[in-house]
C-alpha cells in the first residue's frame, strides 16, 4: 500500500490498534526526553507556581493509570493524586512499568468497551459522558503536553534535547 503526501492512509486498523500503533511512539519520544533529563536537577521549577521536574514526569504516571482506569470501569476521582517517588529514576521506572500495564491492558481490552462511555471531566466541578476511546486519546495528548513543557525544563538546566518530532539544536539531523 503506498502513501501520497497530504492524504489519510486507507487503514481498516481498529480503533485499539490505531492508539496502540501512536502510543507506542509517543511513550519512545517521551522516554528520550526523560532519560535526557539531568536527574540532578530533578527539583527544578522554572517558576514558583510550576511543578518541579519530578512531579511534571510523574505525571506521565498518573496518565497512564487513568487511561487504564478508564478501560477497566468507571474512573473515580478521590481529589489527590499519588504522591511521587523521590528520585528521578523511579518515576521513570514506574512511567515504563505503567505504559506497559496499559498497553497489557488495551490489548486484553474488547473494540466495542472503547465506544463505551465514561464520566470525565467537562469543566470545574462539571463531569460529562465521554467515549472511553476519547479519555485514551486525551490522556496520551495530555501527556505529550506535558512532555514538552518537560523539554523546556530540560534546555533551561543545561540538559540536550533530544529530537521529538523534528531535529532539535542538540540532535540535528543532518
Amino acid at each position: 500500500m503506498t502513501h501520497t503526501p497530504g492524504q489519510a492512509p486507507a487503514t481498516s486498523r481498529t480503533l485499539k490498534h490505531q492508539f496502540t500503533d501512536v502510543y507506542t511512539k509517543e511513550h519512545a519520544t517521551t522516554l528520550k526526553v526523560l532519560n535526557a533529563y539531568p536527574r540532578e536537577r530533578a527539583s527544578f521549577k522554572p517558576h514558583e507556581r510550576s511543578n518541579s521536574a519530578l512531579q511534571l514526569a510523574w505525571t506521565f504516571v498518573i496518565e497512564n493509570r487513568m487511561a487504564e482506569a478508564a478501560l477497566r470501569g468507571p474512573l473515580t476521582f478521590d481529589g489527590a493524586f499519588p504522591p511521587a517517588p523521590p528520585s528521578f529514576d523511579e518515576v521513570v521506572s514506574v512511567y515504563q512499568a505503567t505504559a506497559k500495564e496499559l498497553l497489557a491492558a488495551l490489548d486484553k481490552t474488547p473494540d466495542a468497551r472503547l465506544r463505551e462511555t465514561i464520566q470525565f471531566f467537562t469543566g470545574p466541578k462539571q463531569m460529562g459522558d465521554f467515549p472511553v476511546s476519547e479519555v485514551l486519546w486525551m490522556m496520551l495528548m495530555d501527556s505529550i503536553h506535558h512532555r514538552g513543557q518537560l523539554s523546556v525544563y530540560l534546555r533551561m538546566t543545561g540538559g540536550k534535547v533530544p529530537s521529538i518530532y523534528g531535529p532539535s539544536a542538540d540532535e540535528p539531523w543532518a
